[in-house]
């Protein structure tokens, strides 16, 4: 029986986190068998055993890793301090991981960049370039030199983590995707994103401080027609590859 994927998730609500964990398994190709889920937002990290997985995806949330230490809640100390326990064993065993949007943030962070809202990008699409390493990755092989990404973060990496391979990049957000050894990957944007799940993504974070709430609605009209398959098929090549 092959072991199952781990999928973190850091998103308070319920909404937005259902339809977060939808789309992981649905783009990477998972069945509800092949997924454990742990809201990291409720209670921090459970004692994770590495040999009993296949690899670790994580998802996005409202929380900033540049946010001043006195000024975040004691939840998300938590989870920022699990994770770097996490990650001393990923990066030792170099296990597969994959951290979307603030999994970036968590793992730029844990390997030494400095994160803040320098490269902040609003919500929507755009596009990004696929560096001369990304086009020899096999999470990226074969792609057009630039591809459609959903995002919306804001913060991001200041520069490309030390010790790291930059993947994916573009002028609004140097760091869009990196790799740390053979086996961990970051990126900025959603591999999972899709226009059905932003749409549910920009109603319920509307007073979160990414955008006016008033263009609520432009950024839908802008949203509703995007796709990006490339993009989400990098979740189903990361599942594909490391699937035991």
């Amino acid at each position: 029986m092959a072991k199952p994927f781990l999928i973190i998730q850091l998103r308070p609500e319920d909404e937005t986190a259902d339809n977060e964990f939808a789309s992981i398994k649905h783009y990477g190709g998972l069945k509800d068998s092949e997924v454990r889920r742990v809201r990291a937002e409720k209670s921090g990290l459970p004692v994770i055993s590495l040999n009993e997985y296949s690899g670790i995806i994580v998802g996005g949330s409202p929380f900033n890793v540049s946010t001043p230490q006195g000024e975040k809640s004691e939840i998300q100390k938590k989870v920022e301090d699990d994770f770097h326990r996490l990650f001393d064993d990923v990066v030792q065993d170099d296990f597969p991981f994959l951290g979307c949007c603030s999994g970036n943030g968590l793992l730029g962070s844990y390997c030494g960049s400095a994160i803040s809202t320098k490269f902040g990008e609003p919500v929507g699409a755009t596009n990004i370039d696929i560096t001369e390493v990304g086009k020899t990755d096999p999470l990226l092989l074969g792609f057009p030199e630039s591809i459609r990404v959903l995002l919306g973060h804001k913060e991001a990496c200041d520069k490309l983590p030390p010790g790291c391979e930059l993947l994916a990049t573009n002028a609004s957000c140097p760091v869009q995707m990196f790799r740390l050894k053979n086996n961990i990957y970051a990126t900025q944007f959603h591999p999972e994103g899709d226009a059905e799940g932003f749409i549910v993504r920009i109603h319920v974070y509307k007073d979160y401080g990414y955008f006016p709430p008033e263009s609520a609605q432009d950024l839908i009209s802008a949203v509703e027609h995007e796709h990006t398959p490339e993009a989400q098929s990098i979740l189903k090549r990361f599942v594909d590859r490391f699937r035991i």
